[in-house]
């Protein structure tokens, strides 16, 4: 099941936020992230705010778009009365659960809502995740034609032993298919990967890199597993099912799909995300990492502006029952103070390709790059001569350790 709510400040009635949100919000680019809580089947190793259909009981998804396009006119309207200007989305992107569980028309509606009330810059990137089994030709020609961009598919694997183990549904020989689809209809692609799942071997993951590969697919990510407490995975796990996923088999893996990823000209942009250009990189999520503004809608989802963080009440009926009253579903917030903002920009920045501005740092931890740079883990002619952070190979491997590095009291 999801993971609880985070504890934070009351979210008031009308969302109106604390005068810290405007402050600055010129440069800033807004976002906006669209959260669609359903999912055919729960994957064992998921703990997203997703349900299925046995777990929402009664609760229906038919008026989920409206709900949502509801939350999108107030949150204009909240907005308007914290006196943030009206700023264009730059980029949107729905995410879940499965998205396109839902009929293409919905996210299309949904989409329009943003267009009509905040409108979207020219050439902005608008993404939704799909399953390989939830959509087919028409459905992606529907999204183009509603204003979609780019389509992310989770293939996680290529071996049917392995998507077993993750409660996946598809098959691999779907996964090319729905690309091929996709890029038909002028859509730019991605591919999501999991390594590391019990039992997977390295000659496996190869498989499955190998796989990704040969859909030539525009954007490629790559996650290790994590296992989440009160997931099914965990419980198998513990009742000695499963043996615990190895963190050096989980490196060996990452530095085979980097290699092999970097042979057939694709980049890494962040530690998990690869791209063949700068133009395919995920433009929404560097948002996230370089600290932009964006409003999350749906249940569970999390907003951010200007140092204000806030998330939805989690279940679709609370959040329904929430959007009929015509106030907030926010459940709670918090305000970010300066140096709380900094640190994170640390955790964040460091993690990308474009690099931490080493103008972020203190004194203190400005001495401890020449560490970072003998011990291999920052690399030695960004940080020298482009004053930017920016980790090798090894540093990925080992990112906690840089940024605990850096922080260090």
């Amino acid at each position: 099941m999801p993971s609880a709510l985070l504890p934070g400040d009351p979210v008031p009635a009308d969302g109106r936020l604390p005068q810290q949100a405007a402050v600055a919000q010129g440069t800033r680019n807004f976002g906006a992230y669209v959260h669609v809580p359903y999912c055919r089947v729960r994957c064992g190793y998921c703990d997203f705010n997703t349900y299925t259909a046995k777990e929402l009981g009664n609760t229906s998804r038919s008026h989920y778009a409206s709900e949502v396009c509801d939350e999108i006119s107030f949150s204009a309207r909240a907005l308007d009365d914290s006196g943030i200007k009206p700023r264009q989305l730059s980029t949107v992107f729905f995410g879940g659960g499965t998205p396109t569980i839902l009929p293409a028309t919905d996210l299309a509606q949904m989409l329009a809502k943003l267009r009509e009330t905040f409108g979207i810059v020219a050439g902005a990137e608008v993404t939704t995740e799909a399953n390989p089994d939830s959509v087919d030709r028409e459905y992606l020609q529907t999204l183009k034609d509603a204003g979609f961009t780019r389509v992310s598919f989770g293939m996680q694997s290529a071996v049917p032993e392995v998507l077993q183990v993750l409660d996946r549904t598809h098959t691999p020989e779907r996964v090319p298919q729905v690309v091929a689809w996709a890029k038909e209809a002028g859509l730019e692609t991605s591919v999501d990967l999991i390594y590391g799942a019990p039992g997977e071997t390295l000659e496996q993951w190869r498989r499955s890199v190998k796989a990704a590969l040969a859909c030539d697919p525009h954007h490629i990510s790559a996650y290790a597993l994590i296992v989440e407490p009160g997931t099914k995975l965990a419980a198998q796990i513990a009742r000695g099912e499963y043996q615990q996923p190895d963190d050096d088999l989980h490196a060996e893996m990452y530095e085979l799909a980097d290699q092999e990823f970097a042979a057939a000209g694709y980049s890494w942009y962040e530690i998990s995300n690869w791209s063949k250009t700068l133009d395919t990189r995920s433009r929404h999520n560097l948002a996230y990492w370089q600290g932009h503004d964006w409003w999350g809608y749906g249940p569970g989802a999390h907003s951010h502006v200007g140092g204000v963080r806030w998330w939805n009440v989690k279940h679709p009926r609370a959040y329904a029952d929430r959007i009929a009253q015509g106030i907030s579903p926010g459940f709670a917030r918090e305000v970010l103070d300066a140096e709380t903002r900094r640190v994170e920009q640390v955790l964040l920045e460091t993690r990308i390709a474009d690099g931490l501005p080493q103008s972020r740092l203190t004194a203190s931890e400005s001495r401890r790059v020449a560490e970072l740079i003998a011990n291999g883990l920052v690399d030695p002619v960004s940080a020298l001569q482009h004053k930017r952070i920016v980790p090798t190979l090894r540093g990925r491997l080992l990112a906690d350790t840089v940024v605990a590095t850096l922080l260090a009291s």
